[in-house]
């Protein structure tokens, strides 16, 4: 699995084959059928293996402040994207054209099981449209944000990890402007 990872982050999935994945795995390409049938199924795996262990690292550890809370989950997110590069690169390399059938269910899913936690730790139980446009507006930032650090590492972690801290609360700022129950939230989170 972590030789198919570091392939399909490097590489088109088309551009990889049964035999790239068994010899960089030191396997037989006879193994890698038997455990996974074929190409597709290899880089469903793996995707999926990517989006757990990245969903597992994001489950709240409650009980600090709103803003707390999302900062300790940027850098457990962050801790991931350091530690899992090629999953965290596979999972979303691409972006949202390449993103479909059970391919594209990953990553949506993963992307909602985050926008329902950041909605947990901001203490919210439903989401306006003003809200949810603005989270879904952050998730994808960040995710942006960790394919370029991963690419040039020229910011340090904390100050970027700090930066989208803020960046949220100036999304939310603006949001404010456009939503009274926003505004409230902002609040309660200064």
């Amino acid at each position: 699995m972590a030789a198919a990872l570091e392939l399909f982050s490097t590489r088109d999935a088309e551009d990889v084959s049964i035999d790239d994945v068994a010899s960089a795995a030191g396997a037989s390409r006879a193994l890698v059928y038997h455990y996974f049938g074929g190409k597709q199924e290899l880089y469903v795996a793996a995707l999926r293996s990517a989006a757990e262990q990245l969903e597992s690292r994001l489950r709240p550890h409650e009980g600090g402040r709103p803003l707390e809370e999302l900062a300790s989950g940027l850098r457990r997110y962050f801790d991931f994207v350091e530690e899992h590069a090629a999953g965290f690169a596979a999972l979303l390399r691409g972006g949202p054209a390449n993103r479909a059938g059970e391919i594209g269910e990953i990553v949506d899913g993963v992307r909602q099981r985050l926008f329902r936690l950041i909605l947990r730790q901001m203490r919210v139980d439903e989401a306006s449209p003003v809200l949810r446009t603005t989270l879904r507006s952050w998730i994808a930032s960040v995710e942006t944000a960790g394919l370029d650090w991963l690419e040039h590492r020229d910011i340090e972690r904390p100050t970027l990890e700090k930066m989208l801290v803020d960046h949220m609360v100036a999304l939310l700022g603006v949001a404010a402007a456009y939503d009274s129950d926003v505004a409230t939230l902002l609040e309660r989170l200064a």
